[in-house]
């Protein structure tokens, strides 16, 4: 048997992501179907969500500590109510609903991304921590314009949260179907 060593001076993309999510069931009905043309989230499986995490550590490298650190995090925050009585907008690129209080959401964020330095949520990129639910992005402003025209007459909607999931599937920018619920952290202990 021949081994051919592994050239550790080219990375490897990982074999799936994973992301911490509240996730926003009451949304569905006003949101799913563009959605599901327009955010490439939805197409790979995932539900209507505001993210706590992502991209968060890969679920094959979570080890009980991990596990036990996410329970206490979540455990310590209390059960949310959010919200949605506007729609938001990042540029003329992304349309999605902004809760009325974002603070705790931004809170629990915070604190999550506190105990997992490695995995700063969004990777890095921006300063600011901005709850929302994407409805859809980079599909033009008319066609944003008009999904927003047919979503505002639904709002508000509230939903309340009483855990945090964690999400797996291959990448995002994959687009490839498979995104699952791996684990539920109860919120408020």
């Amino acid at each position: 048997m021949t081994f051919t060593p592994i050239d550790e001076t080219m990375p490897t993309a990982p074999a799936t992501e994973s992301a911490l999510l509240l996730v926003v069931p009451v949304a569905e009905p006003a949101v799913a179907r563009h959605r599901i043309e327009w955010d490439a989230a939805a197409r790979v499986g995932v539900p209507a969500h505001v993210t706590v995490a992502y991209p968060f550590k890969p679920v094959e490298l979570l080890d009980d500590t991990d596990v036990s650190v996410l329970v206490e995090l979540c455990g310590a925050a209390p059960v949310l109510e959010v919200t949605f009585s506007r729609t938001g907008w990042f540029g003329d690129e992304v349309l999605f609903l902004e809760p009325d209080d974002a603070a705790p959401v931004v809170s629990l964020t915070r604190r999550i991304e506190r105990a997992f330095p490695d995995y700063p949520v969004y990777g890095g990129v921006y300063d600011d921590v901005r709850p929302h639910l994407t409805i859809g992005h980079q599909v033009g402003v008319s066609v944003l314009r008009s999904a927003e025209r047919e979503i505002l007459p639904h709002l508000p909607l509230t939903q309340t949260i009483t855990r945090v999931e964690l999400w797996q599937g291959p990448p995002l920018a994959a687009a490839t179907p498979g995104w699952h619920l791996v684990r539920s952290f109860v919120l408020g202990g």
